[in-house]
């Protein structure tokens, strides 16, 4: 996956179409990431002993990876491609041609 943690996307389908984030978690498995502060949705919660409080609360709801892109440093979304550089695999911007 060319998504990776504390990584800044830009959504590009959905209600949420055109909002930017951080991204906080990544599910390899399921192909999603969860971005702060956007696709949020009401969650109901349970009490679970006396001193908590049940309720409605706030979280992010996952996104699909094809629906965000990569923010590159020009601050426009971008592809990201992989090349090897010094004997390691990196990141680079698609766009600007340069490592991420």
């Amino acid at each position: 996956m060319y998504i990776k943690k504390n990584d800044t996307v830009k959504v590009l389908s959905g209600r949420e179409k055109g909002k930017t984030g951080k991204v906080i978690a990544v599910n390899r498995k399921n192909d999603t990431v969860i971005v702060s502060d956007v696709n949020m949705v009401s969650k109901a919660l349970r009490r679970k002993n006396e001193q908590d409080k049940g309720g409605i609360i706030r979280v992010e709801a996952p996104l699909h990876v094809s629906n965000v892109a990569l923010m590159a440093k020009d601050g426009k979304p971008t592809r990201v491609g992989f090349r090897i550089e010094n004997g390691k695999k990196v990141r680079y911007s698609k766009r600007t041609n340069e490592v991420l």
